[in-house]
């Protein structure tokens, strides 16, 4: 055996020797640290492994004179700040759903106060509806009617009609929303048109 593969040897073991010690000597005031940080032990000592796994695959290209501790606390505060930055992220889209959820609950109270029953089944209310519905170009028409009175799918339609399924979807949209502009002033009355048609 050479003595350069002697060398090569001996300098591995003091190199594990090494990172034995410096592991030992810093594990636990690196795991208070990230703790501290991420609130959770077992991310915190995920991370901290990392951080020294890191450091041991690349420590033949760092500069002789860095810092080893140095280092690894580099790697372990990027960890904890990614990991905090998606929480941050998902708390954010979080408060967003929720914030959503609210919206359209107060939608739906304010819908429900608004309605009055013997409005929705007015005659009135009905000879609006039907002179907006008869104003609507004739297949459309006749694919919204299929679909609110004989209540089939838009497939069945598309089958009945010898349309595509798209076909109907637009029809039914341009319905939709022609009644939006006839009926704009009684658009808390759109989640009731079931009833009334």
């Amino acid at each position: 055996m050479s003595i350069f593969a002697i060398y090569q040897i001996m300098k591995s073991i003091n190199d594990i020797q090494d990172f034995n010690t410096l592991f030992t000597e810093n594990y636990a005031n690196f795991l208070r640290f990230a703790y501290g940080y991420v609130r959770d032990q077992h991310i915190a000592e995920d991370f901290v492994s990392e951080s020294f796994t890191t450091y041991w695959e690349k420590k033949e290209e760092l500069d002789p004179q860095s810092n080893p501790k140095a280092y690894i606390l580099t790697v372990l505060r990027n960890k904890c700040l990614n990991h905090l930055q998606q929480l941050k992220t998902k708390q954010r889209i979080k408060n967003e759903l929720t914030e959503h959820a609210e919206w359209r609950l107060a939608i739906s109270i304010n819908t429900l106060e608004a309605c009055n029953p013997d409005f929705i089944f007015s005659e009135e209310l009905k000879d609006m509806i039907d002179k907006s519905i008869n104003s609507l170009p004739p297949k459309t028409k006749e694919i919204f009617l299929l679909s609110r009175n004989q209540y089939l799918t838009n497939k069945e339609i598309s089958l009945k009609m010898k349309l595509t399924t798209k076909a109907v979807e637009y029809h039914i949209t341009k319905a939709l929303s022609q009644l939006r502009i006839s009926l704009k002033d009684f658009l808390y009355l759109l989640p009731f048109l079931y009833l009334i048609c």
